[in-house]
């Protein structure tokens, strides 16, 4: 993507991003309609969708040539990432947004020819976001992110978990991974994949491991984390699929490892 399309679009995609929330502010003690997906805890709600037709509609008026691949169906049927794709989670952490009126995010990835050159992640509630370009740096609320520190001790970091690790059809042993929240400093589940990211690349959080996310949760977030020098892969070390599910582990370069070999490999089923 050219330099200047690329900043107009990123102009653009972050005016959307902020209007949105704004709108989300406004109307977070309205009534909602609440219905689920795949399971009862599955949750979309009626301002989930209105938020992502909001985007969808002022995406396909500037620019209809792109592609919008987006959680609650009203973007495009995305099958790669060629050519400029949206990908869009218009709350991210609904079930926060249900029960806690906070803890969730507006998440927005924007590919070029499967690359990632913008990052938006809005914590809407407490109005920060987390920015970037690629090659330009991250940034909070337009404060520059530091790079991350050129290493972590293992003993003394702090992980994000996502506690399907503890379901059926699970992926690791359960054992396992309790050695590992053992092992480190301190565990966190925030209930939103993109607000990890954003406090992974804050330097806030060491990494965060989960075993099963969707490209809307995790597209915006890499961008940015890339940007200070993190890294993310499947649990077991793979590329990210970026238009299917996959596990994630994103983390500090100097961890990476030792999650990967030391726990999850040897607790893989």
């Amino acid at each position: 993507m050219e330099a200047v399309k690329r900043n107009e679009v990123y102009d653009n995609a972050k005016k959307w991003i902020l209007e949105a929330g704004a709108t989300i502010r406004e109307k977070i003690q309205d009534p909602l309609e609440v219905d689920f997906k795949s399971s009862p805890n599955d949750l979309v709600t009626t301002m989930d969708k209105e938020t992502e037709k909001y985007f969808v509609e002022k995406i396909k008026d500037l620019y209809s040539d792109h592609l919008i691949l987006s959680e609650e169906g009203f973007g495009d049927q995305v099958d790669s990432l060629e050519g400029t794709v949206w990908i869009i989670d218009p709350i991210d952490g609904t079930m926060n947004f249900v029960q806690q009126g906070r803890n969730f995010a507006i998440s927005i990835g924007i590919y070029h020819e499967g690359v990632g050159e913008i990052g938006l992640i809005y914590n809407v509630m407490d109005d920060v976001l987390y920015s970037a370009k690629r090659g330009e740096g991250a940034y909070k609320n337009g404060e520059v992110l530091p790079d991350l520190p050129e290493h972590v001790d293992f003993n003394k970091a702090m992980i994000g978990l996502n506690h399907f690790w503890l379901c059926e059809n699970r992926i690791v042993d359960e054992k396992v991974m309790q050695k590992l929240v053992r092992a480190v400093r301190g565990t966190r589940t925030y209930g939103s994949a993109a607000l990890e990211f954003a406090y992974i690349a804050e330097g806030i959080m060491d990494g965060y491991i989960t075993m099963k996310l969707s490209p809307w949760d995790i597209a915006g977030g890499m961008v940015i984390v890339n940007e200070v020098g993190g890294v993310t892969s499947t649990v077991l070390g793979e590329d990210i699929n970026m238009v299917d599910s996959n596990s994630i582990l994103v983390s500090h370069p100097s961890i990476r490892d030792t999650i990967i070999n030391d726990y999850i490999k040897k607790g893989k089923k």
